[in-house]
């Protein structure tokens, strides 16, 4: 998604200023561990989280810190374990139970992951209509009602996301069917990410999937930017041909999505957490 709650990096900024510890040398470790993780050295930052808590057990900032970096380093069980802890220490810091649904949803504990995520507005309200991650867990849980409803909230938070539309289209058509569910689709704004307007397109039955790969390869994109075109570009069109029916080419293309165009972000464990439920449901699938 293109609006996101807010990063676990920025959290590790306002975490710095909303507590500090009591004594000055744990706070400046805690200062160079936030500062070490927002350089991208995350096993340096977990060192000097890690000697923060060996001097503090009881401080709920440090277990937090270091399930972000956790996080980062996509050590889930560990990290999902240091935001426990945060929790048990102090119920009230609300982006705790949202960073651990989000590592619930990544090893695949879709129900786990709904209980952070409903937990984490009742603390900040004002959260709950841009929390996609929800209605995506939603959709996972087959609650596709609620998923609905989820992304219809988003729309008040913003009108130009291709992927919110989609997502409520998805929910929409586990209910009642493929074509009644293109017959409700939301209109959209200027998604300016390629190739997001011709994903819109095919959903609403006015483009073909060739298109959706063609405009992915327009224009001689860097390799960089080409990769995260054919990650949404084959994630969108795997689930597009999900809705369908269409078995096979579902695989085909949520595979491409996960293990040929990784991409960082939330939207590639969507993928490859999609991509294990698949193979879990069915024989194993080998790609020509």
């Amino acid at each position: 998604m293109r609006t996101t709650l807010l990063s676990c990096l920025a959290w590790v900024f306002i975490l710095g200023s909303a507590a500090r510890c009591a004594m000055g040398d744990r706070t400046d470790l805690l200062k160079d561990a936030r500062d070490a993780l927002t350089q991208g050295k995350a096993e340096k930052a977990l060192g000097l989280a890690d000697h923060a808590i060996a001097g503090d057990s009881k401080n709920a900032e440090a277990y937090l810190l270091r399930g972000s970096i956790y996080e980062v380093l996509q050590r889930h069980k560990e990290a999902i374990a240091d935001f426990d802890k945060t929790i048990q220490l102090d119920p009230k810091i609300a982006v705790a139970y949202n960073h651990r649904g989000s590592e619930h949803f990544k090893l695949r504990h879709i129900r786990e992951s709904i209980q952070d995520f409903d937990k984490y507005p009742e603390l900040r309200p004002k959260e709950a209509p841009g929390h996609w991650q929800r209605g995506i867990s939603y959709y996972y849980a087959g609650r596709y009602d609620e998923g609905r409803k989820q992304f219809e909230a988003y729309e008040g938070v913003d009108q130009n996301d291709v992927e919110n539309v989609v997502w409520r289209y998805l929910c929409m058509a586990r209910v009642v069917g493929f074509e009644k569910a293109r017959q409700s689709m939301l209109k959209v704004g200027e998604d300016k990410r390629v190739p997001m307007r011709q994903i819109y397109e095919l959903y609403c039955g006015r483009a073909k999937p060739a298109d959706v790969l063609a405009a992915a390869q327009a224009d001689q994109p860097t390799a960089k930017e080409l990769n995260q075109r054919l990650f949404y570009a084959n994630l969108y069109l795997g689930l597009y041909y999900e809705a369908a029916g269409e078995r096979k080419r579902t695989l085909e293309h949520i595979a491409k999505a996960a293990e040929d165009y990784k991409v960082a972000g939330y939207m590639w464990d969507v993928a490859r957490v999609h991509l294990e439920i698949l193979r879990k449901a069915a024989k194993p699938y080998t790609r020509a």
